[in-house]
């Protein structure tokens, strides 16, 4: 959870923060950083509406999060994006333990179409799990409110609107997707055998650290309060103070911290509406009917695996195979080394045969090397070398 929540997955957006000052530099490389992370928001996000591995739709859900820090990054929000980083640490760390918890409650199983109603088998690790989701969909007043809507505020101040309206569009397919994950998980009826299975909340020694996590995920987005003048921002103004810095006004403040809420809530009504209240204009089984080639490239991850496989992995695979192993390994190396040793093998024959095993022989080639050192000694020792 530490790893894919606060540490590994979080360095890129780390070094691109720290290395500001020569992105700042180059309005193209900010576009181009804008531009992968807003891709990166929105895709990730509608792979993780069609998932029903409950861990997969969390580790989707941290692509797009990094995607919403490094469009963040891209527009000059560099605040922001360092403050949804640590916000994102919170409640992301949060998630994969409620979904270990989840998953460890459930004896190893990860898929929601087999869970359901486990809100009175698990309270803990429900109302947790309900936190943090918040948090992640960005529900006043968690912690990723804050820190996504100053994100969003960014994109407006630097003229990003497109980056800002597919910001949105993300954020409204992150609340629907964790909202998703609570209905399918813990409400509704048990879609496994309760005879055959037994879920169980998590021991103290889990359970624990998803209680504190869950506080913090609740609360630390209060340290960007008030917008613009909080914690955070003080103690990052140093980092970026080549920055360019960008007010806003109280009005646009209230104004986005209206629309960002409208947003989430609204994924959070069509979640409800899909699979709680299950209304046929929400079926997502409807839907995928009418659109199957929609739903088909979101359940496949827009085919990235397919495009890598084709492009990347097995044009490698016969480089290494064909080039590398049977060319260069099999025939030139393995021909430098197999034709030394038969070289010496060829030569070590032939000098053999010199060794007849008569003592004439030798007695001659003896009295020949004789002459011809002698030979060759009075050629030196003769005029023609003075």
């Amino acid at each position: 959870a530490l790893i894919h929540a606060a540490t590994m997955v979080t360095a890129g957006v780390y070094m691109v923060a720290r290395t500001y000052s020569i992105f700042i530099e180059s309005p193209d490389a900010m576009l181009v950083v804008a531009v992968v992370g807003a891709v990166t928001a929105i895709v990730a996000a509608t792979i993780a509406i069609t998932q029903y591995d409950i861990k997969r739709v969390v580790a989707y859900s941290t692509v797009s999060q990094l995607g919403f820090m490094i469009f963040a990054l891209g527009v000059g929000a560099w605040v922001a994006a360092i403050f949804h980083l640590m916000t994102h640490a919170f409640f992301k760390g949060l998630l994969f333990l409620g979904s270990g918890s989840v998953i460890h409650g459930m004896h190893e199983e990860q898929d929601m179409r087999r869970m359901g109603g486990l809100k009175k088998y698990m309270p803990i690790t429900y109302w947790t799990f309900l936190i943090a989701a918040a948090a992640n969909a960005g529900i006043f007043p968690q912690a990723g409110f804050w820190s996504k809507d100053e994100i969003l505020v960014g994109a407006y101040l630097g003229h990003s609107y497109v980056i800002m309206t597919i910001g949105f569009i993300a954020a409204f397919f992150t609340s629907l997707y964790m909202f998703r994950v609570v209905f399918m998980t813990f409400h509704g009826k048990e879609r496994f055998d309760t005879s055959q299975l037994h879920p169980h909340e998590s021991p103290m020694a889990m359970a624990l650290p998803l209680v504190v996590l869950g506080v913090l995920a609740a609360v630390a987005g209060f340290a960007g309060f008030p917008p613009e003048a909080g914690w955070i921002h003080d103690f990052l103004h140093p980092v970026f103070a080549l920055a360019e810095e960008h007010h806003i006004t109280l009005t646009e403040t209230l104004i986005f911290a209206g629309l960002s809420t409208a947003v989430a809530l609204g994924g959070l009504a069509v979640a409800y509406l899909a699979y709680m209240k299950q209304s046929p204009a929400f079926d997502p089984n409807q839907w995928s009917a009418r659109v199957p080639w929609a739903y088909s490239l979101l359940y496949n991850k827009w085919y990235f695996d397919e495009i890598y496989q084709a492009t990347i992995v097995r044009p490698l695979h016969w480089i290494s195979t064909v080039v590398l192993w049977q060319i260069v390994d099999v025939r030139i190396i393995d021909g430098i080394v197999n034709g030394v040793a038969s070289s010496m093998n060829f030569t070590s024959g032939q000098l053999r045969k010199v060794q007849t095993g008569f003592v004439a022989n030798y007695a001659l080639a003896i009295a020949l090397g004789a002459v011809i050192i002698v030979g060759v000694f009075f050629i030196f020792a003769s005029d023609l070398f003075v």
